[in-house]
């Protein structure tokens, strides 16, 4: 699925192959049809934000980047960073993601972790309509608390996840309410004791249809 590719591709590092890339990503989103139509509103005005600041001062994109992702940890796109934090649990729970993905006959070809987002994307991209939604409806609540901290601190990046934990929705479910951590620098999704493992491990659904690719 073409919008996996481009969210996964867009929230990567921008550096100079990214922003070379940027009429060609716009391109795609006008010709593709799994876009609707505020989706493609969206990432037309994240593409215009991104493209005004690295005509204005590319070395600027990055810095941004790298201050929103790297030095900030309630804004980690690992995503179990957000549910386990430093936790014992959070190195089985990668390898087990790790493990659950060649189960599905996806290689991770990069030195990430399995639970970066952008790769979980990646992986995302090659399910069948539907299964999409039920891989990403496991980790419904680490997108939306993601999305919030991003959004209280002014990131543009915020949107690219608001549009990922829109559709990790499935029909008739409703998020919980979220409160925001405006003080504290601990995400709420952290040891509250109340959410399901983000992946059911023993029975991938995705399993035939990857081998078959």
């Amino acid at each position: 699925m073409m919008f996996y590719r481009i969210v996964s591709t867009l929230l990567g590092y921008p550096d100079a192959t990214l922003r070379e890339a940027l009429p060609e990503i716009r391109t795609a989103i006008a010709a593709q049809g799994d876009f609707s139509p505020d989706e493609r509103t969206v990432l037309a005005v994240f593409l215009a934000e991104l493209e005004a600041l690295a005509s204005a001062d590319p070395t600027a994109v990055e810095e941004e980047y790298v201050r929103t992702f790297d030095m900030v940890p309630e804004h980690s796109l690992h995503l179990t960073h957000h549910l386990l934090g430093e936790d014992k649990n959070r190195g089985p729970a990668l390898i087990d993601l790790s493990e659950f993905y060649k189960n599905c006959g996806f290689e991770i070809n990069t030195r990430e972790l399995p639970d970066f987002l952008p790769l979980m994307l990646e992986f995302v991209s090659m399910l069948e309509a539907g299964e999409d939604k039920v891989f990403l409806s496991r980790w419904n609540k680490v997108l939306r608390q993601l999305c919030t901290n991003l959004e209280e601190a002014g990131s543009s990046y915020a949107r690219l996840v608001h549009l990922v934990e829109s559709r990790s929705l499935l029909v008739g479910q409703a998020g919980d309410p979220v409160t925001p951590a405006a003080t504290v620098k601990t995400d709420p999704c952290l040891d509250d004791g109340d959410f399901d493992p983000p992946v059911n491990w023993a029975a991938p659904s995705c399993s035939a249809h990857l081998r078959s690719l």
